[in-house]
């Protein structure tokens, strides 16, 4: 792997523990600011300065590399901490620059301006997440029940996997012409795969393959990484289950549709206010269905992100008397992010359910 070292790096910024806004981002893209620099991070080995290029699409892309590629590896997000990951776009140059990864790890379908650039880069090894596990449809609309809805979610969510998770009533179409953070409209795939701690680890298990195959003389290595990664999620899902037993309700209120793997998992049944896209302004009709679900559910909190969300959160928990608490999809880590990595982020997300759900 020698003739690695040779080559010109990519420009990939270090991650820093600030929140960055979106004009940050953009103008950082148009510039050519934001490149593709190597970085280490703490807890992996360091990150060798002479390892393996790894170039993570964006945060929960960039944790599994880091943790699986440890001493052998120096990885970089595409991403600044505290900045959307749908909004980035990437440069003629940068996507050239992406081309000279020795791997590039992403999730297809959740910033199209990754997928293109990959696609135009010629970056000859990819790990792309869902081609490691299986993708399911949610928050892709939501359902009319034209006679009043009875509380109906309990063990039918549970076993009715996938089917009404994120929805359960009808939604007005979002306003013409706004895409954001739909994933590719109604009906399209969910990716917010990481949210599942068992989905996540058949990810990290790719993605150790991926390694190995970039970097054959670490593939010992890279698989046992893999391995006690994946174990360490598996862990976390046996706490999920353990946690969320003898609960008041199922049900739970977000911002948006980002959790309907974790809820799949655990039998929960989420209910949200935007959909897959956490910009969109809900229907008045919706955030009567809102008002209706909360009261028929025993619902006493409404979640919003760090990051986006929270003002029609606490509209609508003002308007019913309910409490706002957040629930993060770990989508970046920032200063205001509830722990310093996936793990602590999602052990405070545990809580905040248990809280909300009346778990015992």
């Amino acid at each position: 792997m020698g003739v690695m070292n040779a080559r010109r790096r990519p420009l990939i910024p270090r991650p820093r523990r600030r929140a960055a806004s979106r004009t940050a981002l953009a103008g950082a893209a148009a510039l050519g600011m934001l490149g593709l620099t190597a970085c280490g991070t703490e807890g992996t080995g360091g990150g060798a300065s002479d390892g393996v290029d790894v170039v993570a699409s964006f945060y929960p892309m960039q944790f599994l590399a880091e943790e699986i590629g440890g001493e052998h590896v120096s990885v970089g997000s595409l991403v600044e901490p505290g900045v959307e990951p749908h909004d980035l776009e990437l440069s003629p140059r940068q996507t050239a620059e992406l081309g000279e990864a020795d791997l590039v790890v992403y999730l297809k379908g959740f910033q199209p301006a990754v997928d293109k650039a990959i696609e135009l880069s010629g970056v000859e090894n990819v790990a792309e997440a869902t081609s490691y596990t299986e993708l399911e449809e949610h928050g892709s609309g939501h359902e009319e029940e034209a006679g009043g809805r009875a509380s109906e979610h309990g063990d039918e969510h549970a076993s009715e996997h996938g089917e009404e998770h994120g929805s359960g009533h009808e939604e007005e179409p979002a306003e013409e012409g706004h895409e954001g953070h739909d994933h590719g409209g109604e009906g399209a795939a969910d990716p917010h795969v990481w949210l599942d701690p068992v989905k996540y680890a058949e990810v990290a298990e790719g993605v150790g393959e991926a390694l190995a195959k970039a970097d054959p003389d670490h593939a010992d290595d890279y698989r046992k990484n893999a391995d006690a990664l994946a174990e360490k999620l598996r862990d976390l899902d046996a706490d999920f289950r353990e946690g969320l037993k003898n609960r008041r309700t199922d049900t739970f209120i977000t911002a948006h549709a980002a959790f309907g793997y974790l809820a799949d998992r655990y039998g929960l049944h989420e209910e949200s206010v935007a959909g897959l896209d956490p910009e969109s302004e809900p229907s008045g009709a919706r955030m009567k269905q809102l008002h209706r679900v909360a009261r028929e559910d025993d619902v006493d909190t409404v979640f919003f992100e760090t990051a986006a969300g929270e003002r029609t959160a606490k509209t609508l928990a003002d308007d019913l008397g309910l409490r706002t608490d957040v629930l993060d999809p770990v989508e970046g880590i920032t200063d205001t992010s509830r722990g310093d990595d996936y793990f602590e982020v999602m052990r405070s997300n545990l809580q905040a359910l248990r809280k909300a759900l009346g778990a015992r």
